[in-house]
């Protein structure tokens, strides 16, 4: 096992990343809806749980199902222990969170998930003209997250979504732009098949510090997992 390195628990990701998340870094996951993000997000946290760690798993979508981690869990129970759920209901309040999770970070603490950083702001956008205030609070927050992985030596797993930019010809883009660009050493983008596809989805490694830019590996999302 790579030192500096934290098995996501899913093998064509660690195979992607030479051997898992970078321990002191912000890694960003986006993709389109359904593309595998939270199932990447369950198994990382579950692979944690089976390795002893605990992961707080901050979850802004109420996306994360029980029904599925006991799917893919190696152990439910333990991974139930080993799971540490936040659920903000707005954007000031996962502001908040964000800012305020060195508090919670233990020695027992081996990940910080955040899924997603960008639903809550794309509302809050949506209904203030204080646009300003919000992108420097997103800002504060990729800044905050990239402080804990530096302090704690611990990979910060965030997942982000994405819009299609007209003015670029339709070419999809991630919310959040250069503010979660530049705070994040590790992009990796999801595609999901096109419609009538076969299921296999791509990963490809947009940004990292130490590997070719552009990397791909397959994989399908199962009744147990990821393959």
């Amino acid at each position: 096992m790579n030192k500096d390195r934290v098995k996501s628990g899913i093998k064509p990701i660690d195979s992607l990343l030479c051997g898992g998340f970078e321990k002191d870094v912000v890694t960003m996951i986006y993709g389109g809806a359904g593309s595998g993000k939270t199932n990447i997000c369950m198994v990382a946290a579950d692979e944690q749980a089976q390795m002893g760690s605990k992961t707080i798993y901050v979850d802004t979508e109420g996306g994360f199902s029980l029904d599925r981690l006991e799917q893919v869990s190696k152990n439910f129970d333990k991974a139930m222990q080993k799971i540490i759920f936040l659920k903000p209901v707005d954007f000031k309040e996962q502001h908040k969170i964000i800012n305020e999770l060195g508090d919670n970070v233990v020695s027992s603490i081996g990940m910080i998930i955040i899924d997603t950083i960008s639903m809550l702001y794309r509302l809050e956008i949506g209904k203030t003209n204080a646009v300003y205030e919000i992108n420097k609070m997103l800002g504060k927050q990729i800044m905050s997250c990239s402080r804990l992985a530096r302090k704690y030596k611990i990979p910060v797993v965030i997942t982000n979504q994405i819009y299609s930019d007209v003015e670029r010809n339709g070419k999809n883009k991630f919310v959040g732009g250069d503010l979660l660009r530049y705070g994040s050493k590790c992009l990796i983008e999801l595609i999901k098949p096109e419609e009538g596809a076969p299921g296999e989805r791509i990963a490809v490694l947009r940004k990292h510090r130490s590997i070719k830019e552009d990397k791909k590996v397959k994989f399908r999302i199962t009744e147990k997992g990821m393959i």
